[in-house]
């Protein structure tokens, strides 16, 4: 009753359930995510966990994050692991792909050329200013 007597308390009392509500959720499908994340678990253990986080979602939530609470860290920081080496993997590829090739590599290949007598003073110039600039 005393919360709305005072109006900012009344919105206060409010936003701290709707910010609780939200945070419930938030954990509730965080963990249903890590069930059939594990690769650990046979498919009758993340069905098991599943209904017991469905029937009794509080007691459930808790008991989970009690007994698997420290391998869902440890998947988490395997899955970033994984993800960070596809995305370096990628990289790698990418650059090989393109030739890799730097501007000191193609300054280089220019004089090799004018050397050869295959670019004229001119051509040479003009080229190398095209890649300084």
């Amino acid at each position: 009753m005393l919360a709305y007597d005072y109006p900012i308390l009344g919105a206060f009392w409010t936003m701290l359930w709707f910010f609780l509500w939200i945070l419930w959720f938030f954990l509730l499908f965080r963990i249903i995510l890590d069930i059939f994340r594990d690769h650990s678990l046979s498919g009758w253990g993340k069905a098991a966990w599943l209904i017991f986080i469905l029937i009794l979602p509080f007691l459930g939530v808790f008991i989970y994050l009690i007994a698997r609470g420290s391998s869902m860290a440890k998947r988490d920081i395997d899955q970033s692991k994984a993800q960070e080496q596809a995305f370096r993997s990628y990289v790698q590829e990418t650059a090989a792909s393109t030739g890799g090739t730097s501007t000191a590599s193609e300054l280089s290949h220019l004089a090799e050329l004018k050397e050869r007598g295959v670019l004229t003073d001119a051509e040479f110039e003009q080229q190398k200013a095209k890649l300084l600039a």
